[in-house]
């Protein structure tokens, strides 16, 4: 296949995903395993699990960033902008739309029963990638071992980068002694974070819009909750928006599909109108691309070196690790009656049993119940 086929094909998949990819970053990362994996092949399972390693060590949105990875894997550094774009776009259009309409009504669209109804379904997505990608990360029992302790930490509560770190430094001092392996791997050296300092939110240029979300883009780790931290004490505390009015925010990007960063476009909108949004979505998207650039072609050369192969082994054992907690939590928070559990098993039934569904349709069968449901 051309390089020009190569590129319209991670086009077409990633603007699918991109229009699909409910349910947050776990989620998202599941469903590209289905892709690029298991339906395209476009990758290997151990070289995906050492991208999602390695991207949840470094600042942005972990499953927009391997969006990037797959894009670059598959098409080069072309194929990397084409993939990350095409997966934000849908989000940053819907939302752009939603800003539109909180701005001139003061409210937003009922949504709800349709995303009552993706939240279980995409249960079952997660719990399909996690028993995939634990059978590879699995290479034996002291890697196991890793993984319940990361498990355990996860579950009560210990900051996920922290718990990545110790688990690759601890993997690489058990098994660099175990193996009595001298060797001198090359330094890996450290991005350095910024401090944050937001503009006014009021009508202001688009340039101080584009400088406030690249300086979060840049630092930004975890989940869209930090994100909710960063502008509470930037906005909130200042008086410059209600907390309502930031929860709006943030609720558009959790029920959006694609990433939760699509919440910039809709405060960019706020702060400076279209331009506003065009300004904060480029700037809150653009660290992620640079740092995928940057790192990518650094992968394959971390696996020649043992001491730091045994970083990647436990750090993609703790991934793993982590996608339990997540899904675990997201278990306790969804299936809270009959419906939510009626809809969660149906799309298990559907992810398990029936072979070579695509996960699209299993989202919209779930959002389909929700609404059907809802009426009962």
């Amino acid at each position: 296949m051309n390089k020009k086929n190569r590129l319209t094909e991670v086009a077409t998949v990633f603007f699918k995903l991109g229009c699909i990819a409910f349910g947050g970053p776990a989620a998202h990362i599941a469903m590209m395993e289905e892709e690029v994996i298991h339906k395209r092949k476009w990758i290997d399972r151990q070289h995906f699990l050492d991208l999602i390693g390695v991207t949840n060590l470094i600042p942005g949105p972990n499953s927009t960033e391997m969006v990037m990875h797959c894009g670059y894997e598959r098409a080069g550094i072309a194929g990397l902008f084409i993939a990350g774009i095409c997966f934000i776009f849908p989000a940053v259009v819907v939302t752009g739309v939603l800003a539109w309409f909180y701005t001139s009504y003061g409210q937003l669209p009922e949504v709800a029963p349709f995303i009552f109804g993706i939240k279980p379904a995409v249960l079952a997505i997660i719990a399909s990638a996690i028993l995939k990608l634990g059978k590879k990360a699995l290479k034996n029992w002291e890697i196991g071992s890793i993984g319940i302790l990361v498990l355990v930490c996860s579950l009560i509560g210990i900051n996920e980068i922290i718990a990545l770190l110790s688990a690759g430094v601890l993997g690489t001092l058990y098994f660099y002694t175990k193996e009595k392996i001298v060797s001198s791997p090359k330094s890996i050296i450290p991005f350095f974070l910024l401090n944050i300092s937001t503009t006014t939110f009021i009508k202001i240029s688009s340039l101080n819009v584009f400088w406030t979300f690249l300086k979060v883009g840049a630092i930004l780790y975890g989940s869209g909750y930090v994100l909710f931290a960063y502008l509470d004490a930037e906005l909130v505390t200042k008086g410059l928006l209600s907390r309502s009015e930031l929860i709006d925010a943030i609720a558009v990007g959790q029920f959006t599909p694609g990433p939760v960063l699509s919440t910039a476009t809709f405060i960019g909108y706020q702060l400076a109108g279209f331009w506003g949004a065009v300004a904060a979505t480029i700037g809150i998207f653009l660290p992620s691309f640079l740092f995928v650039l940057l790192l990518n072609p650094l992968i394959p050369k971390m696996r020649t070196s043992k001491v730091l192969r045994y970083f990647l082994d436990s750090v993609n054992i703790a991934a793993v690790a982590i996608m339990i907690s997540v899904l675990l939590a997201m278990t306790i928070d969804t299936l809270i009656d009959w419906k939510a559990i009626c809809i969660a098993l149906l799309s298990i039934f559907m992810i398990f049993f029936v072979k070579k569904v695509n996960a699209m349709w299993v989202v919209l069968g779930g959002a389909i119940l929700g609404y059907i449901l809802s009426l009962v």
